[in-house]
């Protein structure tokens, strides 16, 4: 994987390792990062190992660490996820873990890196994400990124005794 940085945001991505594993868990758990997700139990050490082995060695998933330039410290992570090599789409997923790294526009940064990634070296079509549509301050990042809102699903899951909407977005490869 070529290096894929942001000089002007200060942050690069980097593959995910094991020696990740404990600094993820942590942020997925974090009520901050938590919330977020449509998947909300929480996570182990046992269970990241085995998303690594499952979907991570076995290409379903690309994960990739999100690291400050100047300190090369880790402050979240992107990835994407049920990667379809017929169809040439896969969706992307991303999160900030570090509290301190949030409301720098990393997010987006870091969104617009995977995105470049994802069709120069993976070849891939379309990306997709879904998020809560209450998440104003994400589907902003993610239209800076270039994402465009495709669908909004009413009630489409259901996360903490209640049915939440969701809004589908996605970019092309033109």
């Amino acid at each position: 994987m070529k290096r894929y940085e942001d000089e002007v945001a200060g942050i690069y991505l980097r593959l995910m390792t094991a020696d990740d594993t404990d600094r993820i868990v942590n942020w997925r758990n974090s009520d901050g990062v938590r919330k977020n997700f449509i998947y909300q139990a929480l996570f182990t050490r046992e269970s990241h190992e085995n998303w690594i082995r499952t979907m991570i060695d076995t290409g379903k998933v690309v994960q990739l660490m999100i690291c400050e330039t100047a300190t090369d410290k880790a402050v979240g992570s992107v990835y994407i996820r049920d990667i379809d090599t017929t169809h040439h789409k896969a969706e992307y997923g991303i999160f900030i873990g570090e509290d301190d790294a949030r409301g720098k526009g990393y997010g987006t940064s870091a969104a617009k890196l995977m995105i470049k990634y994802c069709f120069e070296e993976l070849e891939l079509h379309r990306l997709f994400l879904r998020v809560y549509a209450e998440n104003t301050q994400a589907i902003r990042s993610y239209e800076k990124a270039g994402f465009v809102k495709e669908a909004y699903l009413h009630d489409d899951v259901y996360v903490d005794g209640r049915y939440r909407d969701i809004v589908l977005m996605g970019i092309i490869n033109k």
